[in-house]
């Protein structure tokens, strides 16, 4: 069971209507992981059922007993995070402050203050419009612990499709370089990159990758939008051929793409023309990936 992982070096590339067209063309062969958590979106496209629903709990969090503290001021003193703020003639833990490092419930003079694990998130399991199952999640606001549910999504994901005998697991990375794009890439197969032909997007692509080599994934590329500055796409395809990436389509800009996206369905449902670009990009993938 093979896992494909399509990620951007930044936002706004079109990662996500492009890994949902890929989810559209694989169809029932395929499970479905968004592990874009700080921000998924794939749920727009691929109308899951939201059958499943699951708490994710995550780091750690100190509490103090209001009616234990002698207010002695100790915890206050030893934290680094300045999470302890006096309140009301009370000292509270900051939640949004608070790193779990527990040092504070270490020096409590009368053990006043414990340390739990928190609800950070959400992971959903959801039949999905394609005739298959996406596992999905969000993470609360102002939590952390990202990359960690990432890991939970993909976790549940090659599972499912292990179970199911399905031919690949299909992610939905988060962009960037962060915590949840190094969990996205964790045992992957083939690394798809999405850019665009702009300054920021090849700097970006470039960051990504070197990433990418760190994990020695292989990894093909779709310069979406190639038409809207030749100059920048040439030196995209420069880079590309320096270090081996497979150049799997150039895509010209088309409003259709917002199109089919406000009526919530694939470009390549959409427009066959555009469709049968990355129809073409998903038969490439397949053959390197053997799938």
């Amino acid at each position: 069971m093979k896992e494909i992982v399509v990620i951007s070096g930044k936002g706004g590339t079109g990662k996500t209507s492009i890994t949902a067209s890929l989810a559209f063309l694989g169809g029932t062969d395929l499970i479905i992981a968004d592990c874009d958590v700080d921000a998924a979106d794939m749920h727009l496209l691929m109308a899951p059922d939201f059958g499943k629903v699951e708490d994710f709990f995550s780091g750690e969090l100190s509490l103090i007993d209001q009616g234990s503290c002698i207010k002695c001021g100790k915890c206050r003193d030893v934290c680094r995070f300045d999470a302890i703020p006096i309140i009301d003639s009370q000292y509270i833990v900051d939640s949004l402050g608070c790193e779990g490092c527990g040092y504070c419930s270490r020096v409590c003079l009368v053990n006043a203050i414990t340390n739990s694990k928190p609800n950070v998130g959400k992971v959903f399991v959801s039949d999905i419009r394609t005739g298959t199952t996406m596992i999905h999640a969000r993470l609360s606001i102002g939590a952390d612990n990202s990359g960690k549910l990432v890991a939970q999504v993909k976790n549940e994901a090659k599972t499912l499709a292990e179970k199911e005998n399905k031919i690949a697991v299909l992610v939905d990375g988060s962009p960037g370089v962060g915590c949840p794009v190094v969990s996205s890439l964790s045992g992957a197969s083939f690394t798809v990159l999405v850019t665009e032909p702009t300054v920021s997007g090849l700097h970006d692509l470039k960051r990504v990758y070197e990433l990418v080599k760190k994990f020695g994934i292989k990894a093909g590329c779709i310069i979406n939008k190639a038409d809207l500055n030749k100059n920048m796409a040439g030196d995209i395809k420069i880079f590309l051929k320096e270090e081996g990436i497979v150049l799997l389509s150039e895509i010209p800009y088309n409003e259709n793409f917002t199109k089919a996206m406000t009526n919530g369905k694939t470009i390549v449902e959409y427009d066959k023309d555009l469709g049968k670009i990355i129809s073409e990009s998903w038969d490439k993938i397949k053959h390197i990936v053997e799938i």
